[in-house]
């Protein structure tokens, strides 16, 4: 017992030996967008030539390196937050002065100890309150801002747009010892992103200039730099591809990484308010995981809710989809709308096939709806192979 102890302190001191050599640390976390986030802050903070390493965890695990490349994370099994001790560690041997992370965990009592015990970030910055995770966070946003609050602590300034600034913020801050800091609002649309094809919200762009702002960083070159992104693989992203047995071009929009309805509703509203899909026949493409069976319940309750009222058919795809259908059926009257259809096909080329068959040469737009992991990775990049991305 006395040799693991001894094990542990040594541990404990590196890490706290390599921590001090990062000037500042700056965290994100919230339910949606914070590998675009983390992704725009480093981008500023590399225009300003502020030496920095970054790290995101959404869509797939990268390392952005101090030059802007690109190292994706591979995994030898599950991901775990002690991969963030490395993270620290690599950032005082390359000698970054600031370390931009996105906080990985999502239950309440690992995202204390990410944040609280081995990042201890000075700035922290909540993107977001959504109902997802609701098993982990809570079922409501009261619950899951409370779940988010976990990762403050004594010392810390905590940024957070106005419009999410709940009171479970302000109280778990006031327990915590954090200074909260509120990021005036912010449209709440689209624009095109560095990449042709790719669009970012302006409230992701908003709160990373609110960033650099208080890193002193000045907001031409913020932008110049935000402006140089590279986007994150799970950003909102257009095609148009024309397939065999189409005869038209279809418009391929991945939405996957919204992954719950709420987020996925603000996506629609702000491709309609850009026009991309006017015109156009709605087909869903509804991504459903096996090991989200919560996620799953949530959608199939939003859609009777009405949330694709407007979308002539959804197509679910995935382990669940047959049982998500039947489940869906059972307390659906017949007529409504969408229609929802199950595949079993696990091959992006025929699922498209079979998709394009279906628009009957029309003009039509295929959206990727529901989780990006799986057969949602699969689609878009099957996607970025054969279509045109389409600057909107």
């Amino acid at each position: 017992m006395a040799g693991v102890l001894v094990c542990l302190l040594a541990e404990r001191l590196r890490l706290d030996k390599a921590r001090d050599r990062v000037p500042i640390r700056i965290g994100v976390t919230g339910t949606r967008g914070k590998s675009s986030v983390v992704r725009l802050i480093a981008a500023a903070l590399r225009e300003a030539g502020t030496k920095t390493l970054a790290k995101t965890t959404g869509s797939k695990p990268v390392l952005i390196l101090p030059d802007g490349a690109e190292r994706e994370i591979e995994r030898s099994g599950p991901a775990s937050i002690i991969e963030q001790k490395r993270l620290v560690r690599l950032a005082a041997k390359l000698g970054a002065e600031v370390l931009v992370a996105e906080l990985m965990a999502v239950r309440p009592d690992l995202l204390a100890v990410e944040s609280r015990a081995i990042l201890q970030p000075r700035l922290l910055v909540v993107t977001n309150v959504r109902l997802d995770h609701i098993e982990d966070q809570g079922r409501t946003k009261a619950e899951i801002a409370r779940s988010l609050a976990a990762s403050f602590a004594a010392g810390m300034t905590v940024l957070i747009p106005e419009e999410e600034m709940l009171p479970e913020f302000r109280e778990e801050a006031a327990r915590a010892g954090a200074e909260l800091a509120t990021v005036p609002r912010s449209a709440d649309r689209v624009r095109q992103a560095g990449e042709t094809g790719v669009l970012e919200f302006e409230a992701n762009r908003h709160l990373a200039a609110a960033v650099a702002a208080r890193l002193g960083i000045e907001p031409g070159t913020a932008l110049r730099g935000m402006n140089k992104a590279r986007p994150d693989f799970g950003s909102l992203r257009l095609w148009d591809v024309r397939l065999p047995g189409a005869g038209n071009l279809l418009r391929l929009v991945s939405a996957f990484a919204a992954n719950d309805p709420d987020s996925t509703r603000r996506v629609l509203d702000a491709l309609a308010a850009a026009g991309v899909l006017e015109g156009r026949r709605r087909i869903g493409l509804l991504n459903l995981r096996e090991d989200r069976g919560d996620r799953t319940l949530q959608w199939l309750a939003a859609i009777r809710d009405g949330l694709l009222s407007d979308f002539d058919d959804v197509v679910l795809v995935g382990p669940p989809a047959r049982a998500a259908k039947r489940r869906f059926k059972k307390g659906t009257p017949p007529g409504a709308r969408p229609r929802l259809t199950a595949l079993a096909d696990s091959d992006p080329a025929r699922i498209m096939a079979g998709l394009a068959a279906e628009t009957d040469g029309g003009k039509a737009a295929v959206i990727g709806l529901g989780n990006i992991g799986g057969l949602g990775n699969a689609l878009v990049e099957y996607w970025a192979t054969i279509g045109d991305q389409h600057g909107a």
